[in-house]
Formats: structure tokens, sequence, C-alpha cells
């Protein structure tokens, strides 16, 4: 485990506009500077195993968490678990560093930051990808943690639509997927990326396949954790082996193994990114990246940080949505003068209907 500490700035107020944390998927809102902060806030971060490189969901609230740091000129503590072991022991610890603030980073801290809250009242705590709800009795299992989460089949619906459209277009006509561990923040980008193939195939007249993952049944290629390791090779892989052209790689750094199996194996396949947008955060591989689906996490944490630094944190679950940006599709990079003719338009419009609810990307694994 590693403790990084940000040096503290001078000054004690917002001097930039805050964007306060949208309540269950409305659009947030924005606020004057100069709010006083509480000189006494200690904002902290835990990560899960996958660690602050890892070019996802991690990285990208790291970035949030460093951003809020900074604007608000105040000390944060951010710690990263290279294990499941370190979770419960992790938020031992920042509890006992004076942390007003605790926001755990995934679904596999849920159970330890549950047992947490419950133990430190005072303390007020934000998840990711988790309603913490580890009864599954509707409510989150501590009255001071606040969800945050992302209907990602949304964007995953899009990037399926385009996934399709390539492989259409090359005349392959299969795309694939496989995952790090099976759990929903996983699985709702796999769900919406065969409903959104499904989509082409239906308004196009087209037979594009995919291949790792089946919505109807929740079954697909796993690698059981998110390491990129000789099984998240392996598992990609194996999707490659059945001729795909493009293949969605879901799980933190398992992406690099999926890159590695592509360029080693020669073959003309391109890669959709999770999270965030892979082409920028790894340029190495914008040659790869065909698109990115896009989860706000960075901005989710700067909010949630910021809101609880005025005194206003609150519980109401955060839920991130076409609507309100807080799930969204990267831009196509160097793909854009390759791409089918009239996708772009074909993309907006669908955009259009699912926020209006003309179109509902029914995951079971939607928040």
């Amino acid at each position: 485990m590693k403790t990084t500490k940000k040096a503290a700035l001078s000054g004690l107020a917002l001097t930039a506009s805050a964007v306060l944390l949208a309540g269950c998927g409305s659009a947030p809102e924005e606020t004057t500077g100069g709010t006083e902060v509480d000189s006494d806030f200690h904002p902290c971060l835990i990560s899960d195993e996958g660690g602050w490189n890892d070019r996802s969901f991690n990285q990208s609230a790291k970035e949030g968490m460093d951003r809020a740091i900074e604007e608000l000129g105040i000390e944060g503590t951010e710690m990263e678990s290279t294990n499941a072991n370190d979770y419960a022991p992790n938020l031992e610890t920042l509890v006992s560093e004076g942390c007003s603030l605790i926001i755990s980073v995934g679904f596999n801290l849920s159970a330890a930051t549950v047992e947490s809250a419950l133990a430190n009242p005072d303390v007020d705590y934000a998840i990711i990808d988790d309603w913490a709800d580890n009864d599954f009795d509707g409510e989150t299992d501590a009255p001071n943690i606040k969800p945050l989460v992302f209907d990602t089949a949304q964007a995953a619906y899009l990037g399926g639509y385009a996934a399709a459209a390539w492989s259409a277009q090359s005349g392959v006509n299969k795309v694939g997927t496989f995952g790090g561990a099976q759990i929903p923040s996983v699985a709702v980008f796999m769900d919406g990326y065969q409903l959104g193939v499904e989509k082409y195939n239906e308004d196009k007249g087209a037979n594009v396949e995919v291949v790792g993952w089946d919505v109807e049944s929740q079954t697909g290629s796993f690698t059981g954790g998110f390491e990129a390791n000789d099984v998240a090779r392996q598992t990609a892989q194996g999707i490659l082996d059945q001729g795909v052209d493009v293949i969605l790689p879901v799980g933190g750094p398992i992406y690099t193994s999926a890159a590695a199996a592509i360029q080693d194996s020669g073959d003309d396949v391109l890669m959709i990114g999770v999270d965030s947008d892979l082409a920028v955060k790894e340029p190495d591989l914008a040659d790869l990246v065909y698109v990115s689906i896009q989860k706000a996490i960075d901005q989710a944490v700067f909010d949630a940080t910021t809101t609880a630094a005025t005194g206003e944190f609150d519980v109401e679950p955060y839920v991130g949505t076409l609507e309100n940006e807080g799930v969204t599709l990267s831009s196509f990079h160097d793909f854009e003068s390759q791409l089918p003719e009239g996708l772009t338009d074909e993309l907006a419009a669908l955009q259009e209907q699912i926020i209006a609810g003309d179109i509902v990307v029914e995951s079971p694994n939607s928040p």
C-alpha cells in the first residue's frame, strides 16, 4: 500500500466556480466562488487493487481528487491498495488520520466501506460504482455513504452501434468483448455494447455477431480480476481467435493485455477503451483505439469533494447518464475520416432518443 499526500496551498476558499454534484441523474448546478471551506476538512481517496496508474477508473478518480485538493487549497490523502486484503486496514488508516470525507473507488471496496462507515458515523463516505447495498434491501447499508454510480450501458450502446458499423463496413461482421471480474460495473458495459450491436443490425438489416458476452444469459469471457497478466492476455487472444475486428476489454489495466495480443497477432483489429479516453491516456496505442466509452468519475469525485468541503455534502445517490454527461462516447480521433458514412449523425440521433426516453437501454446491471 502507498500513501500520497498533496501539500497544502494558500487560501481556504474556493476561488473558481465549482459544480455541485448532481443528485440522482439531474444535471450539475454551478455555484459562484468564494464559498468558505472548513479549515479542518481533510478529503481522502482509496483505490482498489487496480492502482492509480490503471489508465481507467482509479486514475480518473485520483485526477478528480487532485484537482479538488488543488482548487480548495487543502491537504488530502490518497491511499493505493495492492490487493483486496488492503481495503479494511487502509480504511482504518484513513480514519485514524482524521479524514472527514473518504471516497472508495470501486465495487470491490463495498463491504469494507460499509463496515468503516457504520463504525464512524461522523465521517462522510462516497463509493464509486456501487450502491453500498450488500444486503440487497434497496437501501444503502450505512446512512453516511453517497453512491456515485453510472448508467454506463447508455454510452456503451453507442459504442456497440459504432463497433458494429465498423465491422460491417470491413466485411468481418464480428465484434468481441471480455471483462475482468464479473461484477455489475463491468457487465453493464458489455450489456450496452451488445444491445448497441443489435440495434445496428435491426436498423441496417445487418448480421454483426458479438462474441464474449450474452446479455440474456449474463455469461461470457472474464479474466477473474483486473490484472494485466497472462490470463488476461489469453482471454483476449481467445476472443481474437474467433475472428473479430473490434474488441472491448472491460476492466482497468486488462486493456494492455488486449493491445499486446492484437499487436502480436498482426491482425487488423481495433480496441474500444473504457472509463477514460484511452487514445488520450495512452497515445502510443492511439492507432489501435477506435473510440472510448467514458464515465466522468473525475468530475463526480471533484464534485463530491468540493461539496463536502463547504458543508453541503448529502448522501443522495448520483447517477451518471448521457443526459447529465456522466457517461459519454469519446471522439473517434484518428478514425474520424474512416468512419462509415452517416455514422456520427446516427449516433447523435440515438443519443437524443436515449435522453428523451424513446430508447431505453435495458441492462440488468444498470444502477
